[in-house]
């Protein structure tokens, strides 16, 4: 029995999208500490790696704390975006979806300045290990070449040369 084009492409699609997907990990923020005042998070986050596609997990009690994307500036100074910004879940997700220097900290008052604040550096996703690079396109004998020797047979290249 043959299968069918569509079962056909959702292979094809599962093999280039999987090994990808399989690469992103959820991180939960502080670990079994969560989200909360009185923790290093410049120690804890030393020695980890976040790359695009992860999911940074912010655990907290409801009312008690929430969560502020801001800027490098903001961050150091403690300074708190307007209140409609903030995450407020008590589980919030946040997919890194692009490389670089990301800040978070509390809007409740005093914590970021207690240490309930966190930055972070995003690597740009690695390619999976199990897949071979791409191979570099076949060219025709019809295409440009930089020299006309290349793809002329030597033979016959040397009784016109």
């Amino acid at each position: 029995m043959a299968l069918s084009p569509f079962v056909i492409t959702l292979v094809v699609i599962a093999t280039i999208f999987l090994p990808s997907i399989a690469m992103a990990k959820e991180i939960v923020v502080g670990g079994d500490h969560g989200w909360t005042i009185g923790f290093d998070y410049a120690a804890w986050a030393a020695d980890k790696t976040f790359q695009v596609g992860d999911t940074l997990v912010f655990n907290y009690d409801v009312g008690k704390h929430n969560v502020f994307k801001v800027n490098g500036t903001l961050f150091l100074s403690c300074t708190v975006p307007p209140a409609s910004e903030a995450l407020s879940t008590g589980s919030d997700r946040i997919v890194l979806a692009t490389p670089g220097r990301k800040w978070y900290i509390c809007g409740v008052a005093g914590h970021c300045s207690a240490g309930q604040k966190l930055v972070i550096t995003v690597q740009p996703q690695t390619q999976s290990p199990t897949l071979p690079p791409s191979p570099a396109p076949a060219l025709s004998p019809f295409q440009h070449r930089p020299h006309f020797g290349r793809w002329v047979p030597k033979r016959l290249f040397t009784i016109f040369h």
